[in-house]
């Protein structure tokens, strides 16, 4: 298992080692371990979640209030995806800038993405399937939006007829979601990530 950081703090890919023969395949899709050395501190597992969606849905950019936010694990198991994850914290010095990293069952990656950021994807197949390993239970009050077609962030989706949800759609752009105080700062997410390595 080779994990990685991204370029935006907080978030790493992670690439496992796949065994396979004319049975099929092995391969550690989760070691708590490495995972704790590489980002600092052990993932809480609280929850876990499963999303299928049709080609083009797009989903995000989802981001919860710190603390405690939530962490997410998250892997496609079937189909492909490009998942991108956004900085969000507000005084991070890569604040709204994001990063694809291509989720497929074939490679089998995951990506690690660290309260406070943001996190959405599209998917680039039928029946794309995700798998997010989350450490908080879902919290209505605290999990909020920014709309991802914002053209501020501008991000590159891979789609002319994104499909989104009417929640999604209706997110604030990001300088809305900026005047209604609703992003995370970057030291309330440092503070709260740092509290985790005991």
């Amino acid at each position: 298992m080779k994990i990685t950081p991204l370029s935006i703090e907080g978030a790493w890919e992670i690439l496992p080692v796949q065994y396979g023969d004319p049975r099929g395949l092995f391969m550690e899709w989760y070691r708590h371990d490495k995972l704790a050395e590489a980002v600092g501190h052990p993932l809480r597992l609280a929850q876990g979640n499963l999303s299928v969606s049709a080609k083009d849905v797009l989903r995000g950019i989802h981001f919860a209030d710190v603390p405690p936010s939530q962490a997410k694990y998250v892997s496609c198991v079937r189909g492909a995806v490009l998942d991108v994850i956004v900085d969000l914290r507000v005084g991070s010095e890569s604040f709204g800038a994001w990063e694809f990293v291509h989720l497929d069952d074939v490679d089998r990656r995951s990506v690690y993405v660290s309260e406070g950021l943001g996190h959405g994807f599209v998917a680039l197949t039928d029946d794309a399937t995700l798998h997010y390993c989350v450490s908080e239970t879902y919290n209505p009050t605290g999990e909020h939006g920014v709309h991802p077609l914002d053209p501020d962030l501008g991000i590159d989706w891979p789609t002319e007829t994104p499909i989104l949800s009417a929640k999604d759609e209706a997110a604030p752009s990001l300088e809305e979601a900026l005047k209604l105080d609703l992003l995370p700062k970057y030291s309330d997410c440092i503070a709260y990530t740092s509290s985790l390595s005991g």
